[in-house]
């Protein structure tokens, strides 16, 4: 079975407030006589379910090409943290939240806190300092979350995206995992060769691994 994790684009979908809206120029057309339609796209690269690269929050961190695939393709783990004692609105994930422990290297974290990705809520959650290392300390090399970002909306110093840098964690934001139940899956969540970019949309998907 596969859970397709990605919110559709189109220009109802929400970005990030001064972010780029997706919008399609259709240059030709076959509705109205052309040989063919052929589109172009014009819209932020932190779009839907999207991976950040490092230099989107370090100086001299990697561009989007430079960052190694076989992170965005493997095994992982949906834990939920919205259930009852779960997180809230506006707070930070803590590890008290998780309510199962990560058993694997890529972690996929259910808040409920952004429940629509065509209305964008600036109170969703964001991740704790303690909650990345804790990962990282579980051998977590990638974090996914089903809110626009890892850090809180008013987050100017941003110290969930400097504790993903200073352990070599990368992230994935903009998922949706409201129908997935928790568990293990094979993710696939490619993102596209980018010279000199700071993010990349991705097709995230992840593949029911059974058992």
């Amino acid at each position: 079975m596969i859970y397709d994790i990605s919110p559709t684009v189109s220009p109802a979908l929400a970005v990030w407030p001064g972010d780029t809206k997706p919008t399609r120029e259709v240059l030709l057309d076959l509705a109205r006589g052309d040989n063919l339609t052929l589109s172009t796209l014009n819209a932020t690269v932190h779009l839907g379910s999207h991976t950040d690269a490092p230099s989107h929050y370090e100086k001299d961190g990697a561009t989007i090409e430079e960052v190694a695939l076989d992170t965005y393709l493997g095994l992982c783990q949906v834990i939920d943290c919205s259930g009852e004692g779960g997180v809230g609105r506006g707070e930070r994930v803590e590890r008290s939240h998780l309510l199962s422990p990560p058993t694997s290297e890529r972690v996929l974290l259910r808040t409920g806190t952004y429940p629509d990705p065509e209305q964008f809520n600036e109170d969703f959650a964001g991740l704790s300092l303690e909650l990345v290392n804790k990962l990282a300390g579980c051998g977590v090399k990638l974090i996914g979350v089903d809110t626009p970002s890892v850090d809180l909306f008013s987050s100017k110093d941003l110290p969930a995206h400097q504790a993903c840098a200073n352990n070599g964690i990368l992230i994935l934001e903009g998922i949706v995992l409201t129908d997935v139940p928790d568990g293990d899956y094979e993710l696939i969540a490619l993102p596209l060769k980018l010279e000199g970019f700071d993010a990349s949309p991705v097709r995230a998907i992840l593949r029911d691994v059974g058992g």
